[in-house]
């Protein structure tokens, strides 16, 4: 059985870039087709819920050259995104601190959300500006403003309050072998699949189709 929702970090694209255009921010474009992709994957293989982690907090980081060039392709991306001749099928929903990007990318992922809000079958998130723990200290402020009192407090009032519900069942990452603060709290028993030997901008079809074979071939017994 094929997982119902799928995470992937997007990772290796900086050093794509290095290693075979000779630059690294290119890889980022590479990367970006990728993506493209990887809505008609998902498609193909009936996989109802996708979460990609994008752009995290500590991105923010990086130089002003880098993150300039990140901006301009995920305002393209996006704007792109809104023409996709498929696009009623996709749900599309931004989780993170959005109030960091510039406006007009801040209003590009608004219309998207608006526009797609009860679109199905599929469900695709973009983590942007995202930080797990960050995520779990917002859903803590949230219950304190709600004025919930001690006894309230369980692992169900804090999921209700994250930035979405959902726990992917695989997540993959390549080029790396950890998680880097993606989905903290929704990962607990996600099946993890780290392919340290590929970029993310090198991910193929194929690539897709054999994690998910390696997921239906494991065992979940959820501690049990």
């Amino acid at each position: 059985m094929y997982p119902k929702h799928i995470g992937i970090i997007l990772d290796g694209n900086r050093r794509y870039g290095k290693k075979h255009l000779s630059d690294q921010l290119k890889g980022h474009n590479k990367g970006a087709e990728v993506v493209e992709q990887l809505f008609e994957w998902i498609q193909e293989f009936n996989i109802p819920q996708i979460t990609l982690y994008v752009f995290s907090i500590e991105n923010f980081q990086r130089s002003k050259l880098e993150v300039n060039t990140l901006m301009n392709i995920l305002k393209n991306y996006f704007q792109k995104l809104i023409s996709h001749k498929k696009l009623y099928q996709y749900k599309i929903k931004i989780l993170g601190k959005k109030e960091l990007f510039p406006k007009e990318i801040q209003e590009i992922m608004n219309k998207l959300e608006k526009k797609t809000i009860n679109n199905k079958p599929y469900i695709v998130n973009f983590c942007m500006g995202y930080s797990g723990r960050l995520e779990i200290i917002d859903a803590v402020k949230k219950i304190i403003k709600n004025k919930h009192k001690e006894e309230d407090i369980t692992e169900n009032l804090l999921t209700k309050n994250m930035y979405f519900q959902g726990e992917p069942d695989l997540i993959i990452r390549p080029s790396e072998q950890r998680l880097s603060g993606f989905l903290t709290w929704h990962s607990v028993y996600s099946e993890i699949l780290f392919l340290q030997d590929i970029f993310w901008p090198e991910f193929t079809k194929e690539t897709f189709k054999s994690c998910l074979e390696e997921y239906s071939n494991r065992q979940r017994r959820f501690g049990k």
